[in-house]
C-alpha cells in the first residue's frame, strides 16, 4: 500500500516520514520462518524510520508484529530454526550503517539494550526473578554507562520515580513477584529508558498498565524523543493509543503489510478492508453497546452469589534489624460488594489499588487479613474437603499473565483437560479430547492446536486458551484479570461477545477486573471504583461512566485513549504525586464512608461526612 499523500489540509503528522530524511532504521524484504517447510511468519516486510519519529505497528495477534521486532533485536537468533533474511540497517552514532543480520555478536550485545532498547509484552517472563528490580535496573545502566553501582541505583530509583511508581526508593529491594503485574511493567519501561536509547521497541508496553498509569507512560515517551531525538515502534491494539502517540501507522495481517500511511490519513481513510475491519472494532466509550443491561433489571429478585464484607489484606513489606515488622501494605481496607448470579461486575482502579488482591481472595489464592467473603450464603474460609473443591470449581479464575499461569511442558489441551478430569465432569479420554475441542473453537482457536505448547502461541492466543481453561469447569463465577488487554482489537470484540452470550446461555457472574473503560461499558451492569485499596465509587455502569461522582472516577475516564488523532484529551488532572499504600505498623488509613448519588449509586464522600454503608 506504501505511504499515501496527506488529505487536503492535513498537517504534516509528528516529525515526518522516514523516506523524507535519513533514516534510523530500514528494514527491507524481511522474511522470518521457523522450521523447514513452514510458511513465513513475518513476509517481504518494508518500512523505514526517522530519528524522532513514532510507528505504530498494529494488526491480530500472531500477524508478526513481535517477531519483527524480535528480529530487529537480533532476538530470534536464540529461537530454534529460525530462518531470517532481507536486510535490517540501523544508523549508529557515528554515523554509520549497522547491518544488523550480519553484525557480529559483541557489536548486537553493545547497540542491544543500549542503542536500542525493548519494552516486552509478558513483563514476569522478562523479568529475573531472583534479582531485585533495582538491581536489575542498575545491571543495564552499569553495563552501558560504566557507572559504579551507587550511582547505578541512584539512577535507578531515579527512572522508577519517572514512571510514576510510588515508594520508589524502597521499591528497588523488592523482586518480581511483590509487585502488581502493571508495576512490574513499569519496572521493565524505566529498565528500557534508563540507557537513553536512540531506539525503543515497545511491544504491548502499556497493555497491563491501567488507563491512568498509560496515559503518564506515553506522555513519558513522547518527553523522551523530544529530549533525545528517540524514535518508537510502538507495537500494540490499541487504537486509542495509536491516535494518540503515533507519526505514522504500519498494518499487518498473517504477516505481511496491508497498509501503511499517516496516521490521521489511516483513521480518515483507511484504503485496506482490513484495516477497516480493525477500526470497525474499536470499543469507543460513550457508545450504546451493552446489550445485556437492560435483560438484568431484577438484579435484586434472587439471593447474591458473592458477597464481600469488609475484606481487608495487607502485607508485611519492611522490618528492623530484629526482624520486627515496620511497615505494611494496606492492599485491601474494608471492601463490601455483592454479585448476583448472571451479573458482572467491572472492578477498575490504577495498578496497586487492590484489584487483584481483591480477586484472588474469593478465588482462595490470597488469605484476607479481615472480612468475610460468602458464596452462596456459605463463608469460604471454612469450607473443607469436599464444599472446598466443589468452590474452587464454581469459581475460576483467568489470570493476567496467559505465559505465567500454563504450564511450559504441558500442551494445552493437557491444560485445558486438567479442570475437567480434576473435578470429575467427564469419564473417558474420547469425551474430554471432544470438549477441549469445542472449547477452543468457542475462544477462536482451532481444535487442532490442542497438541501445541504454549510457547508456540502468540500472547493474544494465550490468553484465550486460559479463557477456555476457565470455561471447562462449568463455573458459575469466573474472575476475569485483564482477561481481554493481551488481545487485538477485533479478537477482543469476539471474546466479549462470547462472555455475553455465555452469561445469557449458562447465567454466569463475572467480576471483571480491567482498566479498559470501553470495555467496562460494554460488558458490565455495575462498576466498583477502586482507589488505594478503598472503594470510592459503585453503582450501575450507566451512572458511575456516564454521570461519575468522585474525583478519582472522574480523573480515570479523563485518561482513557481516544481512537481520533484530532481529539486532544484534557490531561491536566493526571499531575501530582502517587500516594503509597505502604503504611507505619499501626498506622491505618481512614475509611471511607458513603453518600448515595442515585438508585445503587453509592459514591465516598471527599470531606470524610459518614452518611451510608458501601455494601
Amino acid at each position: 500500500m506504501g505511504d499515501g499523500a496527506p488529505l487536503p489540509g492535513e498537517p504534516t503528522a509528528g516529525l515526518g516520514n522516514a523516506a523524507d530524511r535519513e533514516s534510523l532504521l530500514s528494514v527491507t524484504s524481511l522474511s522470518v520462518r521457523f522450521g523447514r517447510g513452514t510458511g513465513p511468519v513475518v513476509d517481504g516486510l518494508d518500512f523505514a524510520l526517522a530519528p524522532g519519529e513514532t510507528l505504530a505497528i498494529v494488526g491480530e495477534s500472531g500477524s508478526g508484529k513481535s517477531v519483527t521486532s524480535h528480529a530487529i533485536m537480533r532476538l530470534t537468533d536464540y529461537a530454534p530454526g529460525a530462518d531470517v533474511t532481507g536486510a535490517i540497517e540501523f544508523r549508529r552514532p557515528d554515523g554509520s550503517l549497522q547491518d544488523m543480520l550480519r553484525a557480529a555478536p559483541d557489536t548486537i550485545r553493545a547497540i542491544r539494550g543500549n542503542e536500542i532498547a525493548m519494552i516486552f509484552q509478558e513483563p514476569m517472563t522478562s523479568l529475573n526473578p531472583v534479582f531485585s528490580v533495582g538491581n536489575q535496573i542498575a545491571e543495564a545502566v552499569m553495563l552501558h554507562q560504566g557507572l559504579d553501582h551507587a550511582s547505578a541505583l541512584r539512577q535507578a530509583e531515579a527512572m522508577l520515580d519517572q514512571v510514576r511508581i510510588p515508594d520508589a526508593v524502597h521499591v528497588l529491594d523488592r523482586y518480581p513477584h511483590q509487585l502488581s503485574g502493571g508495576m512490574r511493567q513499569r519496572v521493565m519501561i524505566a529498565m528500557a529508558l534508563s540507557c537513553r536509547p536512540r531506539l525503543l521497541i515497545a511491544d504491548e508496553p502499556t497493555t497491563a498498565l491501567d488507563v491512568t498509569i498509560q496515559a503518564q507512560i506515553l506522555s513519558i515517551i513522547r518527553e523522551q524523543q523530544r529530549e533525545l531525538g528517540m524514535a518508537v515502534i510502538f507495537i500494540t491494539h490499541d487504537m486509542g493509543v495509536v491516535a494518540e502517540i503515533a507519526d505514522r501507522v504500519l498494518v499487518m495481517r498473517a504477516g505481511a503489510k496491508v497498509e501503511e500511511a499517516p496516521v490521521r490519513q489511516l483513521f480518515r481513510a483507511p484504503a485496506h478492508p482490513y484495516t477497516k475491519l480493525l477500526l470497525n472494532a474499536v470499543p469507543h466509550l460513550g457508545t450504546p453497546g451493552n446489550a445485556l443491561a437492560g435483560a438484568f433489571a431484577d438484579r435484586k429478585a434472587a439471593p447474591p452469589l458473592c458477597q464481600v464484607d469488609g475484606l481487608t489484606a495487607r502485607f508485611d513489606v519492611r522490618h528492623d534489624r530484629l526482624g520486627r515488622v515496620t511497615h505494611r501494605v494496606h492492599a485491601v481496607e474494608e471492601v463490601s460488594f455483592e454479585i448476583q448470579p448472571g451479573e458482572t461486575l467491572a472492578l477498575v482502579g490504577e495498578s496497586g489499588s487492590g484489584k487483584t488482591t481483591i480477586g484472588r481472595m474469593i478465588q482462595q489464592l490470597t488469605v484476607p487479613t479481615g472480612g468475610k467473603i460468602r458464596f452462596r450464603g456459605k463463608d469460604v474460609a471454612e469450607l473443607r474437603g469436599p464444599a472446598q473443591r466443589a468452590h474452587l470449581q464454581k469459581v475460576q479464575y483467568v489470570f493476567q499473565d496467559p505465559y505465567a499461569s500454563l504450564d511450559p511442558k504441558r500442551t494445552v489441551g493437557d491444560s485445558i483437560a486438567e479442570p475437567i478430569r480434576t473435578h470429575r465432569l467427564l469419564n473417558g479420554r474420547r469425551a474430554i479430547e471432544t470438549r477441549v475441542a469445542e472449547l477452543l473453537q468457542r475462544v477462536g482457536l482451532e481444535p487442532g492446536q490442542a497438541k501445541r505448547y504454549p510457547h508456540e502461541f502468540s500472547g493474544g492466543q494465550r490468553q484465550r486458551i486460559c479463557i477456555a481453561r476457565a470455561l471447562a469447569s462449568e463455573p458459575e463465577l469466573i474472575i476475569a484479570d485483564e482477561a481481554v488487554s493481551a488481545l487485538d482489537v477485533s479478537i477482543r470484540a469476539q471474546v466479549l461477545d462470547l462472555f455475553m452470550q455465555l452469561q445469557a446461555e449458562r447465567g454466569l457472574a463475572y467480576l471483571f477486573i480491567t482498566h479498559d473503560m470501553a470495555v467496562v461499558e460494554r460488558i458490565s451492569h455495575r462498576v466498583a471504583v477502586l482507589y488505594l485499596g478503598q472503594l470510592v465509587e459503585i453503582g450501575p455502569a450507566a451512572a458511575v461512566l456516564g454521570n461519575p461522582q468522585h474525583s478519582y472516577t472522574r480523573r480515570l475516564l479523563s485518561a482513557v485513549p481516544v481512537p481520533d488523532p484530532d481529539r486532544v484529551p484534557d490531561r491536566s488532572g493526571l499531575t501530582g504525586e502517587i500516594r503509597s499504600p505502604v503504611r507505619p505498623v499501626g498506622e491505618t488509613p481512614p475509611i471511607a464512608r458513603f453518600r448515595r448519588e442515585g438508585p445503587g449509586h453509592l459514591v465516598a464522600t471527599e470531606d470524610g461526612a459518614a452518611i451510608v454503608r458501601a455494601a
